[in-house]
């Protein structure tokens, strides 16, 4: 995001030339695309999954999060080949919407980082974090968090009027401080603290699996680890440019521009193209448990999360070096933690009696 500009993923030239006709092609795809894919995504997770199972959850939300970017990818592609007619409320809303759905599709990521972590590094603390209770009031914070750290949007969010078209691309800062603090303040929650945590726990969990020499189906690790390189690689860019920022504003003492208007949008496609990809991934790990699309292969492909995410949790009880007193907590507690392993049956039921009606 550049300092004196709206974030880059709204920002585009203001003259219709070939460039500007391409980044629209890019994302009208991304919504034609990503849009239906995260419908039909958190469509077969309402219906037919249990949301007992906290990683599918964390998927819900962060489908749903994709989703509200993706809708507002129409007035955006409008305003690159016309001019931004909705005023500047409407501007600062749209603009809000999407810096808070990526401070929370981050940090849904990285609480399914910090739950996998504790599921097999800490079973015994994940036991008493394990409830239904607990994770809707984690959703519940990180959302509100989202939206507090959006605020800054309606302070410096304002239109740009200066080649006669109102376009819904600058920011306007009181100060060097101010302009500084808020690019820090995104840059360094938005992804840099957020990124380390990723980092530490799967590093940790890492170290932990080679101990406990578990063997299971490799296919919800590696969509889970796919999910957090993708989203990486599409915003790293981003932030990379925030950085410049900073260090331009700090060393000339001023808020020109320091990087090319080209490579801010295409961060900015980037970030946009991220909200899209996931239900394509999801199909693609999906397409082993049935040769044609349909909701079945998103079924079973979430069935598989959550099982496995059960037996990693599981496993790593049973190498924990407890006495008999430990052994009859574990026990007791077990029972009580049965309803994520009996997700996937009951998901299973559901969608078999679904397909016989």
């Amino acid at each position: 995001m550049n300092s004196s500009s709206e974030p880059s993923h709204s920002k585009g030239p203001a003259e219709t030339d070939g460039g500007t006709i391409a980044a629209c092609v890019i994302l009208g795809l991304a919504f034609l695309i990503g849009a239906p894919g995260n419908l039909l995504v958190i469509w077969t997770i309402l219906r037919y999954v249990k949301r007992g199972c906290h990683t599918v959850v964390l998927l819900l939300h962060l489908a749903a999060a994709d989703l509200l970017i993706l809708i507002t990818l129409p007035l955006w592609i409008y305003s690159l080949l016309r001019t931004w007619v909705f005023g500047e409320i409407v501007c600062k809303l749209f603009v809000h919407i999407d810096i808070v759905c990526m401070f929370s599709s981050i940090f849904f990521i990285t609480l399914m980082s910090v739950e996998r972590f504790l599921a097999i590094c800490h079973p015994f603390l994940m036991m008493r974090l394990k409830s239904e209770r607990i994770m809707n009031g984690c959703l519940l914070f990180l959302w509100l968090l989202a939206l507090l750290l959006g605020v800054p949007v309606f302070i410096t969010q304002t239109l740009d009027k200066s080649d006669g078209d109102e376009q819904c691309f600058s920011r306007e800062f009181t100060s060097t401080t101010q302009a500084i603090t808020f690019l820090c303040l995104e840059t360094l929650l938005g992804f840099v603290f957020p990124l380390i945590t990723l980092s530490v726990c799967y590093c940790l969990v890492a170290v932990q699996l080679k101990k406990m020499s578990f063997k299971s189906k490799q296919m919800s690790k590696s969509l889970i680890n796919a999910v957090v390189i993708l989203f990486i690689l599409c915003w790293l860019p981003y932030h990379i440019v925030n950085v410049i920022d900073v260090l331009c504003i700090q060393l000339s003492n001023t808020e020109h521009e320091c990087v090319p208007k080209s490579l801010i949008f295409s961060t900015g496609a980037l970030v946009f193209i991220s909200s899209s990809v996931n239900p394509v991934l999801y199909a693609f790990f999906a397409r082993s448990f049935r040769g044609g699309l349909g909701e079945s292969y998103l079924v079973k492909l979430f069935q598989e999360v959550a099982a496995n995410t059960h037996k990693l949790w599981e496993h790593a009880l049973q190498q924990q070096p407890e006495g008999s007193k430990c052994a009859d907590r574990a026990d007791v507690e077990l029972s009580a933690f049965k309803n994520v392993s009996v997700c996937s049956e009951a998901t299973s039921l559901s969608f078999s009696t679904e397909l016989k009606m």
